[in-house]
């Protein structure tokens, strides 16, 4: 089941279009999601809560890395797709290898794009995209006090 959310880009546009012939609103949001915490869990529930279906574009290891540093991703890209594809309210998991999500959100062509309240609409990739097609992007508010860097800092502190 978990397997089968993780998708190729073909698959997904399939997948879809399907949804969107059944009148299904598509949300979209994507990141590296590196050591999935409460936060990560928080803002991908209240994502799909905007739209009918949550489609989840996913940094390759290569991106992570071009991103964040040579000593991330932490965790590879088959067990992050894994871990947020087990989240019941992710509906779809796709790869990107690319520095930013553009392509993929013109690709996808989603209703909402939602990015956490650290970006604003101004500063969102894909979001003149999405409004010139119809679309509205929406911010969500993140639990203060969870980041991927946080927790990795925390453990190299400890040793």
């Amino acid at each position: 089941m978990t397997e089968e959310k993780i998708q190729s880009l073909d698959k997904a546009l399939s997948t879809i279009a399907q949804w969107k012939t059944e009148g299904k609103a598509i949300a979209f949001t994507n990141g590296c999601f590196d050591i999935v915490h409460i936060g990560h869990v928080d803002y991908l529930e209240k994502a799909r809560s905007l739209g009918d279906k949550l489609v989840l574009g996913l940094n390759t290891d290569a991106s992570v890395r071009r991103l964040k540093g040579e000593s991330r991703p932490i965790v590879s890209e088959t067990g992050r797709s894994r871990v947020i594809a087990a989240l019941e309210f992710v509906d779809l998991v796709v790869f990107f290898d690319e520095d930013t999500p553009k392509s993929l959100i013109e690709a996808i062509k989603p209703d909402i794009l939602v990015k956490g309240d650290d970006y604003t609409v101004e500063t969102i990739v894909g979001a003149d995209f999405v409004i010139n097609n119809g679309g509205t992007v929406k911010t969500i508010p993140l639990v203060k006090g969870f980041s991927t860097s946080s927790i990795v800092e925390k453990i190299r502190k400890s040793g």
